[in-house]
């Protein structure tokens, strides 16, 4: 079936990743790309699509109504039948600096979005969120798609304000909306200031990789492509107003990665630096995707001990990609289409 799709902050990491899906799976999909080109946004990342019929993307910010609905201009006269919300300032470490950008994006953001879309008649919204706003696990346990929300620091508290929005809008208007809460993403194309690539690209100049405390944070671990293919799944499947948790069945202390990436690049532990723990810092995150592995069919189909090579690997071979990151060249290319 030929349908329209936007996608929110499809020039992101997930949001690239998810555009090369579709465009891949679902060849006969329209795709519109809304996204503010903000520093996480790389036009790079899209070169292989962005000369794809029926590929759109419309330079704008989620929490600016006529931006919105420029993107849903940009549909053809079907218009869009489904969006994919991944738009949303997502670093903690920035958002303990100045909550308020986290705010506009996406609390304000979040809103101005599913006005807009019921507005526009849209038939199914799915609205990409994090495990983060449920606070820290101890030793044991699992989030489910129940545990009580007790986010920690201001983008997780952001992040669960717009999944209130989200059910709000469900449970008030009858809006066919559906939230997924996804376990850390690590894969090709991820800012460099997220763990895995920055600890890869800091071991490959040998500079040192800096550990927030002792480094023994728990973290479930989920490749990019099989978070793209959950997304997929509850698009298509997903029954309306409800909460899909997506995890990748990895758990691992954040030391261990560093010293897999290490071990991998043939670099010493000497390069290993403890830093002051962030501020309100969860200890531990795992997630039980029961529901959406039971309702779906969808499991993650790569293994950590797979993928993680895979990713080293992708970041070998992209030294042009991530230098241009790195230094900021590669805002030249958003520079010669919109302007400094």
């Amino acid at each position: 079936m030929t349908r329209t799709v936007l996608v929110t902050g499809g020039a992101g990491f997930i949001g690239s990743n998810l555009i090369r899906m579709l465009s891949r799976e679902r060849p006969d999909w329209r795709i519109v790309n809304l996204d503010a080109l903000t520093y996480a946004g790389n036009l790079e990342n899209l070169t292989s699509v962005e000369a794809r019929e029926g590929y759109t993307l419309v330079h704008g910010d989620v929490s600016r109504p006529a931006d919105v609905r420029r993107a849903f201009a940009a549909a053809d006269s079907g218009g869009v039948q489904a969006v994919v919300h991944l738009a949303a300032e997502s670093h903690v470490d920035r958002s303990i600096q100045s909550g308020l950008p986290f705010v506009q994006a996406n609390v304000v953001g979040t809103q101005v979005l599913l006005d807009e879309s019921r507005a526009h008649g849209v038939e199914r919204f799915v609205h990409v969120s994090t495990d983060e706003v449920y606070g820290s696990l101890g030793a044991e346990g699992l989030f489910t798609e129940e545990t009580p929300l007790a986010p920690n620091s201001p983008y997780s508290a952001t992040k669960a304000a717009s999944d209130m929005l989200v059910r709000a809008a469900h449970a008030t208007h009858g809006f066919d909306a559906c939230i997924t809460r996804c376990s850390n993403n690590y894969g090709p194309y991820q800012f460099p200031e997220k763990l895995i690539p920055l600890m890869i690209a800091n071991a490959r100049e040998d500079k040192p990789l800096p550990v927030y405390g002792d480094g023994l944070q728990i973290r479930d671990w989920l490749f990019v492509e099989d978070h793209c293919e959950a997304i997929l799944a509850v698009l298509e499947r997903g029954r309306a107003g409800e909460v899909y948790n997506i995890g990748g069945h990895n758990e691992f202390p954040n030391i261990e990665i560093v010293r897999a990436i290490l071990g991998a690049l043939g670099k010493p532990e000497s390069l290993i630096e403890y830093v002051r723990d962030r501020p309100g810092h969860d200890r531990r995150y795992a997630i039980d995707a029961a529901k959406i592995e039971r309702e779906l069919g969808w499991r993650p189909r790569r293994t950590f001990a797979a993928a993680l090579p895979q990713t080293i690997a992708w970041y070998q071979s992209q030294d042009v990609w991530l230098q241009r990151v790195r230094s900021g060249a590669y805002r030249e290319y958003y520079e010669a289409q919109y302007g400094a």
